[in-house]
């Protein structure tokens, strides 16, 4: 006979004696013995020794012991690739992995006594439940590989955990089906990554997390955008409707700890003399508008200098998405909402109007486009301190959009606003960076020309890295509405600047631990003054904002 022929009877013969194995296993069943997972005695869960054709130049955990990412760089097309590395399964474990994700989902639904608290606990006694009934005896090595991608699909983004939890992305786009993901690293800028997604893989994912989200998405309403159940920014499309290559999304990530001002200084996007100025001017109800391009920040940097805003004050924020996060006590969050059966959309003006019910000291607005614009002026009009960001590249150009449509703010009106911030996204030598471009302050209607006039405080000089401090209309306006005398206004921005050094320099990246220092420095300013001075070790006596300490 054929040496072929044996040779395929033989592996015919040993794939029935397998079946017939699993077979009497799943007839007596298996006892399971689940032990936290322990590397030195399980072994590791991945292994990966790099890529054909790249140099290793970075390989970190994003989800210790389960998956890391290897960042290679091809130096033959001068770029770098972002690969996630994940547990491997055979074709065994696949399959096994399918029949649990099946069981388990039903399992979950109906399970009264499934805790929420404590999903991993539930979801290793479910899988130890089922590979019993199955028969199957699988070691601790197989059970945590099998539990991570089942943990993943139902607690976590499916394939984009990874991504999601790498805490070195800021962004993350899917353009289309069996199209590479691209993500925005904080060290590599935009990196293509080894992440893609089949046609119904994809049209799945993106409905999930719509319907994850409490919004809608269908082919006949094919774009949404929201707010996932972390707090990162999605914008999503459905099908090839207005996307030709496919379902897509680009999801900005959210920081669970907001930026506080100090980290905004370590990052040299604002300098102390501005954060000082920052704080005076917010304490002082000086309303302020962030404008800037697309991921420069200004949500970023409204959302921090809110933390100046002093304790039991009350605060009413109203956005489109949700992204604002304030350690405030007295504080009313609104997001709009889309229309539900036959009732209206709750729109930003909807929000704004109510708001002014609520009799708020200080309203944060996500982002101002059209009609909402004219009541917020409306509001800063009646005395209402408000902050929100608009997309402009230049303090003409915001002017500009206010005044024209869709928005016609009154020119009037507009004087009302005190300070405008204008961030960039730009690069420092090889480094892309964030800085405020320059903070300008809305001095009225020129008498002669009757344009709007305004002037400018601090500018950054990209030569030098710096920023350029001017004279200030909104200091000496504090300075006579608190009574103080120049010494007094010099030694009180002197002092906030001394306070944020401290925070600076001791690294308090916790936006709990800032407020809560500033909100001692709003009872005991001179108490934590002298603290601030002795753990600088600090004796110069400093003349003025801006001077050398």
């Amino acid at each position: 006979m054929p040496n072929d022929f044996l040779a395929d009877l033989d592996e015919r013969v040993d794939r029935l004696r397998h079946q017939v194995h699993r077979a009497a296993e799943v007839l007596r069943g298996s006892t399971v013995e689940v032990t936290e997972y322990d590397p030195a005695a399980h072994g590791p869960l991945v292994s990966f020794d790099g890529l054909a054709g790249y140099e290793e130049v970075d390989r970190y955990w994003v989800n210790a012991p389960y998956a890391f990412v290897y960042v290679g760089f091809d130096p033959e097309n001068d770029e770098h690739h972002y690969h996630v590395v994940e547990p491997g399964l055979d074709d065994f474990e696949q399959e096994l992995l399918e029949t649990l994700y099946d069981d388990i989902r039903d399992a979950l639904i109906y399970d009264a006594e499934y805790d929420p608290d404590d999903p991993e606990a539930v979801l290793k006694q479910q899988m130890k439940t089922l590979l019993e009934e199955y028969g199957v005896d699988v070691g601790m090595n197989a059970f945590y590989r099998l539990f991570y991608y089942l943990h993943r699909a139902f607690e976590g983004f499916e394939k984009l955990d990874p991504l999601m939890k790498d805490p070195h992305i800021e962004d993350i786009s899917c353009d289309g089906y069996d199209v590479p993901l691209f993500v925005y690293h904080d060290d590599y800028t935009d990196i293509e990554t080894n992440v893609t997604y089949e046609q119904e893989e994809l049209d799945g994912f993106v409905v999930r997390l719509a319907q994850q989200s409490g919004r809608h998405i269908s082919i006949g309403d094919p774009v949404t955008e929201t707010t996932l159940p972390d707090g990162s920014r999605a914008e999503l499309a459905l099908g090839e409707e207005v996307t030709p290559r496919g379902s897509a999304f680009t999801i900005r990530k959210y920081s669970e700890d907001p930026f506080t001002p100090a980290r905004l200084v370590e990052l040299d996007t604002f300098d102390l003399d501005q954060m000082a100025y920052l704080w005076l001017a917010i304490e002082s109800n000086k309303s302020l508008l962030f404008a800037g391009g697309t991921a420069s920040g200004k949500t970023t940097s409204m959302n921090a200098i809110s933390m100046f805003i002093p304790p039991r004050s009350k605060v009413l924020t109203i956005e489109d998405t949700r992204e604002l996060t304030l350690y405030h006590e007295n504080w009313l969050s609104s997001v709009t909402r889309d229309s539900i059966g036959e009732s209206d959309d709750i729109t930003m003006y909807d929000l704004l109007r109510s708001a002014l019910r609520h009799r708020p000291e200080y309203i944060v607005v996500g982002e101002v486009r059209g009609d909402e614009a004219m009541t917020l002026f409306q509001a800063m009009n009646t005395g209402h301190t408000t902050y929100s960001t608009m997309h402009a590249d230049s303090v003409q150009t915001v002017i500009n959009r206010l005044e024209n449509d869709p928005i016609n703010v009154p020119r009037a009106m507009i004087q009302s606003l005190d300070i405008l911030c204008v961030q960039t996204l730009t690069h420092v030598g090889d480094e892309r960076v964030r800085r405020n471009r320059v903070i300008a302050e809305i001095d009225g209607i020129d008498q002669r020309t009757g344009d709007l006039d305004y002037s400018t405080a601090f500018e950054w000089d990209p030569t030098s890295d710096s920023f350029d401090q001017r004279d200030s209309t909104v200091l000496d306006e504090i300075q006579d509405e608190r009574g103080w005398s120049r010494s007094q206004l010099l030694r009180e921005l002197r002092n906030r600047k001394r306070v944020l050094r401290y925070l600076t320099e001791q690294d308090v990246t916790d936006y709990r631990r800032f407020t809560a220092l500033v909100n001692e420095y709003y009872a005991q300013p001179e108490r934590v003054v002298e603290r601030v001075r002795e753990e600088l070790d600090e004796d110069v006596v400093v003349d003025a904002p801006g001077a050398s300490e």
